[in-house]
């Protein structure tokens, strides 16, 4: 028994997926990145959508009802993620498969976020323009609507590329090819 503890031997290590987590608090590059700045914009634009909506008489609308309910809902879980992705957290839980969850959640927020805007657009009462100031707020909502819509959109098409893996070895194929010039 006294030669247990001479023949033991440790090693940490980090989870097969997580290189580099102790680097910076803050991931700078992913700001950078065109998924880091659509994230921004389907924030702010979603903001806006509910915000706009929430700022009219909505209530006897049951439409609205739905396009509050996809706009608040789809702007939190982005928010989480914004954070999350901008913290490296997905990073820690790297038990999680990231580019399914984020093909999953973007096609889903495009195909909802399509259903309020035409649920939206379709409530938008024209008769009541001159009359209403809920007229321009309620327009205004489905037109930010239609741009969160097609944000998520695009969201959907990087994540989906991505998760394929197009693009991954592009640099060393390119740099194997040799220069006739």
């Amino acid at each position: 028994m006294s030669e247990f503890p001479a023949k033991v031997s440790t090693r940490t290590s980090s989870p097969a997926g997580a290189p580099g987590l102790s680097s910076s608090a803050v991931d700078l590059e992913f700001l950078k990145s065109l998924f880091a700045i659509l994230m921004v914009v389907e924030i702010v634009l979603g903001c806006l959508v509910w915000a706009l909506i929430a700022d009219t008489y909505y209530q006897p609308y049951p439409s609205y009802g739905w396009v509050m309910f996809v706009a608040i809902f789809f702007w939190l879980v982005t928010v989480i993620l914004f954070g999350m992705y901008l913290l490296r957290l997905q990073m820690k839980l790297y038990m999680i498969p990231w580019p399914i969850v984020l093909v999953v959640f973007n096609v889903s927020a495009a195909v909802l976020y399509a259903t309020a805007f035409i649920a939206s657009a379709a409530s938008v009462e024209p008769f009541s323009w001159p009359h209403s100031p809920d007229y321009n707020r309620r327009a205004s909502a489905s037109f930010f609507a239609c741009l969160v819509m097609i944000g998520y959109g695009v969201s959907a098409c990087l994540s989906i590329r991505a998760w394929k893996g197009y693009g991954r070895d592009a640099a060393p194929s390119q740099a194997t090819v040799p220069n006739h010039a």
